[in-house]
């Protein structure tokens, strides 16, 4: 056992993000507690994460109810970091965004009633950040924009909506209780597994699919390559405020049918005469601050 690493949370670990940072997080020498939400059956991810804790003596397992400000406390126990990986396995609607905006505050009031927390790394998506009106009038799209909330809720885009809210909650309340946070918003998460372990939210996030591919910012990140930045993000003293993260930006037709080759059978693949376009979408997502991060290493 490693005794020079802290010991750091991971809420919630068992959504598919969540368990490729516990995995990479453990791989480093850490030890870590892995939050679970209550849920209804056991997924295949939960079943994974119990199963390691029987081999691996870093590796605690709890559960949390988010809603349940008592719970996070006792997770985060001895804990140096936080990081925060909320996702709704079951998809997204209205009520949905109020939970998850209402969870992350309730996580990041509890980190500022630790005396150990010194990081909160929080997942965020893309998606808080490219929905507007006027999306194709927009030039760059980096870190510095934010979804319209009134755009997503006219085009119900509840994933969008309730990543850009809970984001925005967190980091209101984090500023305000001078909590030391970074944001990683991720583009569409790919690997292995996905469509089976990932549907719904993975169909949340491509709602809207077409206007991002029309406009140049639909994006997709490898989970093994976004888990890395997360940890990155952490270990770097230097980080500060949201990062972009993704490794492709899918603006040909020809990316367009990887993708949904990739994520069969939640896509269906376009029919060989739909497939003809040559026209490639201007690439408008800038990632300056990921590149300095990760720069010469990944």
């Amino acid at each position: 056992m490693d005794h020079g690493k802290p010991t750091v949370c991971v809420l919630d670990a068992s959504t598919y993000v969540g368990f490729w940072i516990l995995k990479g997080l453990l791989s480093r020498g850490y030890t870590v507690h892995a939050a679970l939400q209550k849920n209804g059956s056991e997924t295949e991810i939960e079943k994974k994460i119990k199963e390691m804790e029987r081999v691996e003596e870093r590796l605690s397992v709890l559960t949390v109810d988010i809603l349940d400000y008592q719970t996070i406390l006792v997770a985060l126990k001895g804990c140096s970091a936080l990081f925060c990986c909320l996702d709704c396995p079951d998809g997204y609607d209205d009520i949905i965004v109020d939970l998850e905006v209402r969870g992350a505050i309730n996580v990041v009031e509890a980190c500022a009633q630790t005396d150990t927390i010194e990081k909160i790394v929080f997942t965020s998506s893309l998606t808080a950040a490219i929905w507007r009106d006027n999306i194709c009038s927009e030039k760059d799209v980096d870190e510095r924009c934010w979804s319209d909330q009134h755009c997503c809720r006219k085009m119900k885009l509840w994933y969008a909506l309730a990543k850009t809210l809970s984001e925005q909650a967190a980091w209101a309340l984090a500023m305000d209780r001078m909590l030391n946070m970074v944001s990683v918003n991720a583009g569409l998460v790919l690997g292995p597994g996905v469509a089976q372990q990932n549907p719904r939210s993975t169909m949340s996030y491509l709602k809207g699919a077409a206007q991002m591919f029309e406009n140049g910012v639909l994006a997709v990140v490898d989970v093994s390559f976004l888990a890395d930045v997360h940890i990155r993000a952490f270990e770097d003293p230097s980080t500060i405020g949201r990062y972009f993260c993704f490794n492709k930006i899918v603006n040909t037709e020809e990316e367009a049918v990887k993708l949904a080759q990739s994520l069969s059978p939640l896509l269906s693949l376009p029919r060989k005469n739909e497939c003809q376009g040559s026209e490639v979408y201007a690439e408008r997502l800038r990632t300056k601050k990921l590149d300095k991060l990760v720069e010469g290493t990944a």
